[in-house]
């Protein structure tokens, strides 16, 4: 494997960095990396991997651009509103490279699918915002012996992190079992700063690179913290726990986030088609109402074990949040409180 004179021009700047030069970077041409998300992580390290000359490089991500992605998501315009994600990051990456290949996979990382996906690449770079998949992706890249490039945001802060590198240490280690986020907002459901995830994607792309090419220390058993609103950097250090064995993928990787199973679930079409029948609770935030609401009661989450007398109890209630997970527990909450009513989630709220 070459590059070519083309190539070559595209790649002057790595090609005269001692570090990288002409192996450093065949050794880019030749890797092969899946990034699993293509939102606001995903963007930036599509972008930067893309720009640098990995040479194969799959997209996986199942959801559409939305209007509020346009915030942080800079990858995309007004243009690609309601198109696939990793569908419209591959047509702009294409543009920006055209001397490398894309997968491009527009369904959702499954137990089903992750084991086979995972032997295809050499690094896996997880872009995701929720607890369930991340746990997915630790458990089937120790299965498969894969190196994981971790990168997780919230508010102001973010986290960077590279495991299973060399049998070192997993997300397993530093969180042995999953948290149950039902008290609280989802990733999708709170504010962020538009550069942090920009800030952490490329950081993660920056390990990427650092993996492939063998130089610098790669963030093994290290995790790295960086808060925007202070400048402040931490890394701690945390070892493998070698009690921890992985010797299948879970049953059910849904336990984080989502709408419950065993919860009745209505869409709003249909709620619309029945004005009158339901009482609605809306259990976000205030913040979040003001901005936009389809009326009915409001009792945050954090309220309504003290605020359950308050409510409407003439009529069956629909319960509403953005993507479940308040949801599910305010029924769970309204169900221990002793309230008879039928109690249903609205599914496919995008506020």
């Amino acid at each position: 494997m070459e590059l070519t004179k083309a190539e070559k021009q595209q790649y002057t700047r790595h090609l005269i960095l001692e570090e990288i030069g002409l192996e450093g970077q065949l050794k880019l041409k030749r890797a092969k990396i899946l990034v699993i998300g293509a939102g606001g992580l995903g963007c930036p390290i599509l972008q930067y991997l893309s720009a640098a000359g990995v040479g194969s490089i799959g997209i996986i991500d199942n959801d559409v651009v939305e209007q509020s992605n346009l915030q942080r998501q800079i990858l995309y315009t007004h243009q690609d509103i309601g198109k696939n994600k990793a569908e419209s990051a591959f047509k702009h990456l294409q543009l920006l490279n055209p001397y490398i290949k894309f997968d491009v996979y527009k369904t959702r990382l499954t137990k089903d699918n992750a084991l086979d996906l995972f032997e295809k690449y050499d690094i896996v770079i997880d872009g995701t915002d929720n607890f369930s998949t991340k746990y997915l992706i630790n458990d089937a890249a120790v299965l498969v012996k894969k190196p994981v490039v971790f990168g997780s945001i919230y508010k102001f802060e973010g986290q960077v992190s590279v495991f299973n590198y060399k049998n070192g240490p997993t997300y397993r280690c530093l969180y042995p079992t999953p948290s149950i986020p039902s008290d609280g907002p989802n990733c999708s459901e709170i504010g962020v700063l538009g550069v942090l995830p920009g800030i952490i994607g490329a950081l993660q792309a920056n390990e990427v690179l650092k993996i492939i090419c063998q130089i610098g220390d790669v963030l093994s058993e290290k995790l790295l913290t960086y808060n925007l609103l202070t400048m402040q950097q931490t890394l701690f250090n945390f070892k493998k726990n070698d009690a921890l064995q992985i010797k299948a993928l879970a049953n059910d990787y849904e336990f984080a986030c989502g709408l419950s199973k065993d919860n009745l679930v209505i869409t709003l079409s249909a709620l619309e088609n029945q004005v009158g029948k339901y009482n609605l609770l809306d259990v976000r935030e205030d913040s979040e109402r003001k901005l936009y609401h389809i009326g009915g009661q409001h009792i945050p989450l954090g309220e309504l074990a003290n605020r359950v007398h308050e409510i409407n109890k003439d009529k069956d209630i629909v319960v509403y949040c953005k993507s479940g997970v308040r949801s599910k527990r305010a029924i769970e909450i309204l169900k221990e409180k002793g309230l008879e009513n039928t109690l249903l989630q609205l599914e496919g709220m995008t506020f």
